[in-house]
């Protein structure tokens, strides 16, 4: 089978959906005196009028919580789904990726704070409906909502996901996890696959690098799989923050008892950014990482490096080469159309076309 091209280009809207309304937001509720408390994240910020969250996307106003970053978008670019990155989702496919501003979480080592730490900017508006027929249009799988930390804008994504469903497209989040169950529960019967970061298994990183905690992520990382989506996890490999060998085992062994040893790891290069002066992971960290995990899991990739170790997808039973793999590069090369190893029948772990 030939080799797909990835896609890169920016996508632009022939027109836009000027003066859409401030939208109330979801999941917050009254404290009187004009302070209102949201109930989307654990940080459950408490606003008096005017104030933000600490996510930057949600604003207490008149009394309520508004969805301030509603329809604002800070890029829309037609991917290649790997770059999510996903490698058990349509492999080779492309898919249409926005992303909006702000997050609900300050990692000093962010590697896209350009946009996860401002508020919406001033811009064009775009509208649910205009999101799922580009989608449409650009021929891709679905929406993937990435770049910044797409919870936080949680209103905008629940809306497109369902117009894109409606059309008989996929959604994919690519998030931080750090959410309450009860807006998971209502998001995730709109998501199809789920790229999840677990920055560490230790609680006490989440709490100093990442002002967050790490229980929430690992039960919406359970709630993902619980509820029907595929679920792929990255782990942002940093030198002398989380790259010590009991991390790695701790998160593959976690990982194979609560998600099953069947879901994918990627294993991604960090390059000093935003407040953290860190040096760059060693490609050797990354492949020693990978032997270390793959003793548990079967499916350990590298990312954000240039390695032929933990590129290709390997079959589990007979280790024949199901996709082979040189960057966004992708061939399926020992796959049916059914999604089964050519080899020896086994089903592979994922969301492939189904063809007749």
């Amino acid at each position: 089978m030939a080799l797909r091209l990835p896609f890169f280009y920016l996508v632009s809207f022939a027109a836009w959906d000027n003066n859409i309304p401030m939208k109330t937001a979801l999941y917050w509720h009254a404290l009187g005196g004009g302070r209102v408390q949201c109930d989307l994240c654990p940080h459950q910020c408490r606003l008096a009028d005017g104030q933000w969250g600490v996510c930057r996307a949600r604003q207490a106003m008149d009394g309520e919580l508004k969805a301030a970053g509603y329809g604002h978008l800070s890029a829309a670019h037609l991917d290649p789904v790997e770059k999510k990155p996903l490698y058990h989702v349509y492999p080779g496919a492309r898919i249409y990726s926005i992303g909006g501003w702000g997050c609900n979480l300050g990692c000093e080592f962010c590697q896209n704070w350009g946009i996860s730490q401002q508020s919406p900017l001033p811009g064009p508006e775009y509208a649910p409906d205009t999101i799922a027929e580009q989608a449409v249009k650009s021929g891709s799988i679905g929406v993937a909502y990435t770049y910044n930390e797409p919870l936080i804008g949680y209103e905008f994504v629940s809306d497109c996901a369902q117009r894109v469903r409606a059309r008989g497209l996929r959604n994919v989040l690519v998030t931080n996890g750090f959410v309450l169950p009860g807006p998971a529960d209502a998001l995730l019967p709109w998501i199809d696959a789920v790229n999840l970061d677990i920055k560490s298994m230790e609680e006490s990183f989440y709490k100093k690098s990442c002002h967050a905690a790490l229980p929430p992520v690992l039960d919406f990382a359970c709630r993902a799989r619980a509820g029907g989506c595929h679920v792929e996890i990255t782990n942002l490999v940093i030198p002398g923050m989380n790259d010590r060998d009991n991390l790695f085992e701790e998160l593959a062994s976690w990982m194979a008892v609560h998600l099953g040893r069947h879901t994918p790891l990627h294993l991604s290069g960090y390059h000093p950014d935003y407040k953290s002066k860190n040096p760059p992971t060693p490609l050797a960290t990354l492949e020693h990482a990978c032997e270390l995990c793959a003793r548990q899991l079967d499916y350990v990739y590298i990312g954000n490096q240039v390695s032929r170790h933990g590129a290709d997808t390997v079959c589990p039973g007979c280790h024949a080469t199901l996709i082979e793999r040189a960057g966004y590069l992708v061939k399926i090369a020992g796959l049916t159309a059914a999604g089964q190893c050519v080899r020896c029948g086994r089903a592979f772990d994922g969301l492939v076309a189904q063809t007749k």
